[in-house]
């Protein structure tokens, strides 16, 4: 099984020197959603559903960790609940980073994607509530269109190469990393029930004993993520949904490495002066040479900190094992009729994405522009800014996660419809914003030409 995760990863690793990795991510988990339909209306539906609701035990005498409120998990709600908080921890560890030193760094970085994030959450949320109202069943789906894919809708981007301003892939992704951090918010708020403030508190000493541990005494990762699976345990039975705590560790997770950069390569120089050279010919190295190799080995993992170290670590199994799980558990639309198929949710949904999404970040965007709230950043042209908005409409990962949270036990027909609305907006809006888009800068080329 080893050797098999080894050679998959490296064939990986080989087509992302050709083609950028989010392309490769974003086509496999469209493949997978695609998959997931397929398997949903054929003769293998049985199985499919079988495979899902098939029971999972981690467990030690009467304790079963992958268990909640004295039930087992079934694959469907551990995909949901448990690998999908690695994936929201990855989220987090992208949004802190964000904050600290990227385009959300500062005031004046983040007030224009702040602006346009608002305006893509208000406007979608507004469309849907008009078409389903809150107080019905249908009015619980309101959050699902808020979303914004920042793996598939840069992979989109990505499509149109070279030509893609800076400014513009900054510009989304900056948008998104809000987006989710407006979902996260939802999901914390909203998704909440029966709290166990006793599970709540334990899961609380263990984060601040992260934080201070992380600041004076400890960086070390593996440590890291063993105390974060007790606080996974503790928040799935204290009602708080449990991807949260993937966001809340990653905020504990250090940021800075314990060696700096000038230290390290003063560090490498005097190992390098001193490193013992043998016969050239001579294949096995000596005690002391492996030694003073272990000693540089050491100094490199300290230099990078534990936060870009995770992040880089998790990226792979997010995105080609842990996502394309998610998009086959949650994407499987059963066509069973037009009747169960479509409804005022599916429409709900897409208009939210497709025209929500659009003219919320669109028209936030400009209005924060035209009264000088923020300027409009270099490379960037309102047709450009109109192309990027259409991607925002790209939600799948987070909005078919939150349709699985707002359509429970007996709403299945509410659950496709969602799901379908989700698929239908996604792939609507990142086919229109991808031909935009490409229209669009080849207009904004020839204008500089002449």
């Amino acid at each position: 099984m080893e050797k098999v995760l080894k050679s998959i990863l490296k064939t990986i690793r080989l087509w992302s020197a050709a083609v950028p990795m989010n392309i490769v991510a974003s086509a496999f988990l469209f493949l997978m959603a695609l998959l997931a339909a397929v398997a949903a209306n054929s003769s293998f539906a049985p199985a499919y559903n079988e495979f899902l609701s098939h029971q999972l035990y981690f467990q030690v005498g009467d304790f079963n960790l992958f268990s909640h409120n004295g039930h087992s998990l079934t694959v469907h709600q551990f995909i949901n609940d448990g690998l999908m908080t690695v994936f929201f921890l990855t989220v987090g560890l992208e949004i802190k980073r964000e904050l600290l030193v990227g385009e959300l760094s500062s005031v004046r970085k983040a007030l224009l994607p702040f602006i346009a994030a608002c305006g893509g959450m208000i406007v979608p949320v507004a469309i849907y509530t008009f078409i389903c109202p809150a107080n019905t069943d249908a009015g619980h789906g309101l959050a699902i269109p808020m979303a914004t894919d920042i793996a598939f809708s840069l992979g989109v981007l990505s499509l149109l190469g070279k030509r893609v301003p800076l400014s513009l892939k900054i510009f989304l992704t900056a948008f998104a990393v809000v987006d989710d951090i407006g979902g996260i918010m939802v999901i914390a708020a909203f998704y909440s029930k029966h709290v166990s403030l006793g599970y709540l508190a334990w899961a609380g000493v263990l984060l601040l004993m992260l934080f201070l541990i992380g600041k004076r005494v400890s960086t070390n990762k593996t440590f890291f993520m063993l105390i974060g699976i007790v606080i996974w345990y503790l928040f799935l039975q204290s009602g708080i949904h449990s991807t949260i705590a993937g966001v809340l560790l990653a905020f504990v997770i250090p940021a800075r490495p314990r060696l700096d950069v000038g230290k390290y390569i003063e560090r490498i120089r005097r190992t390098i002066n001193m490193f013992p050279v043998t016969n050239e010919d001579e294949i096995v190295l000596t005690n002391r040479q492996i030694a003073m190799l272990k000693r540089v080995e050491s100094a490199s993992d300290r230099v990078i900190s534990p936060l870009q170290s995770l992040e880089d670590n998790l990226h792979l199994a997010v995105n080609f094992v842990i996502l394309p799980l998610f998009a086959f558990a949650n994407a499987g639309v059963v066509f069973s009729g037009s009747g169960e198929l479509i409804g005022d949710v599916t429409w709900a949904i897409a208009a939210g994405l497709l025209f929500g999404k659009l003219f919320g970040i669109y028209l936030f965007t400009w209005l924060a522009v035209k009264t000088g709230i923020a300027g409009m950043p270099r490379g960037m042209t309102w047709k450009t800014t109109a192309g990027v908005s259409l991607l925002g409409g790209i939600g799948f990962t987070v909005s078919l996660f939150i349709t699985n949270l707002s359509f429970g036990e007996g709403q299945a027909v509410l659950l496709n419809q969602a799901k379908f609305g989700v698929l239908l907006g996604t792939v609507v809006a990142g086919m229109l914003g991808f031909l935009y888009l490409r229209w669009a800068l080849a207009y904004d080329e020839r204008k500089l030409k002449h």
